[in-house]
């Protein structure tokens, strides 16, 4: 799939925000990066832009190698072309997760509608539609990888310990358990259901979802907050399947059922 960086434009139903941009910020956060794509000129422009801004780049164009070189020698954060020859960015990101739970942005196009939605219930953090500008995708790298930041807190620092029934999340380290057994979150999941479980019983909109989990400076689709929440009951159904706290209010919104 090929595709130039430029300025995007408007769609339906796409949240528009400001962007805040702040270039001394990629100094504060993880900074190593692999980016996987078939098309050359993406990858030496985006590691350009990249590099630019503090962080360091590791660019492939051969998914089954950049799979093989992540496993060995982690990175903070990888960023996935959907449409790539033999082992697509689906794939690859499914290969990912059997070994680890390293942030995924998607690369897409607007015709990948599909692959998009089944990219985010497999568990990728966030995607991009191409084209895209350059200051769009500092703003989303830079959004996951301070959403990723509780679950690099040890176990010795505090956090907080909210329980709301029969879960308990630990925003220090970054875990949920269900009646006792661990629930496997992504850094976008764990902020949706924490941003539900504050407050039991009241609803939230897609848009307070939006911000709770991406800030108020990313572009997010509705779409997407529906897919989180569905993969999100998934995960407790396999740990309990009467799981039923997360509630849909049609038109209005979600909530974490108050008991």
């Amino acid at each position: 799939m090929k595709g130039n960086c430029q300025e995007p434009t408007g769609s339906t139903g796409v949240h528009r925000r400001p962007l805040a941009f702040n270039p001394k910020e990629a100094q504060t956060v993880p900074s190593t990066i692999a980016l996987v794509d078939d098309d050359s000129n993406l990858l030496t422009s985006v590691s350009m832009s990249l590099e630019a801004e503090g962080f360091k780049v590791e660019t492939y164009s051969d998914p089954t190698e950049a799979l093989e070189s992540i496993l060995r020698r982690p990175v903070d954060l990888a960023i996935l072309d959907i449409k790539m020859p033999g082992l697509d960015g689906v794939e690859l990101l499914a290969r990912l997760r059997q070994r680890s739970d390293l942030p995924v942005i998607f690369l897409t196009s607007k015709v990948d509608e599909m692959d998009e939605v089944f990219g985010l219930r497999m568990g990728a953090d966030d995607y991009i539609t191409k084209p895209f500008s350059q200051r769009l995708l500092l703003e989303r790298i830079r959004a996951v990888l301070r959403r990723r930041g509780p679950s690099s807190v040890t176990a010795g620092e505090d956090g907080e310990i909210l329980r709301r029934d029969e879960m308990v999340l630990d925003t220090g380290r970054h875990m949920c358990t269900w009646k006792g057994l661990p629930v496997n979150l992504t850094v976008t999941e764990f902020l949706l259901v924490l941003a539900l479980a504050r407050r039991p019983g009241h609803v939230k909109s897609r848009d307070q979802l939006i911000d709770a989990a991406y800030g108020e400076h990313i572009y997010v689709d509705d779409r997407t907050v529906d897919s989180h929440v569905k993969r999100l009951r998934k995960k407790f159904r396999e740990v309990d399947p009467e799981f039923a706290q997360i509630e849909t209010l049609y038109g209005v919104g979600y909530r974490f059922r108050a008991t």
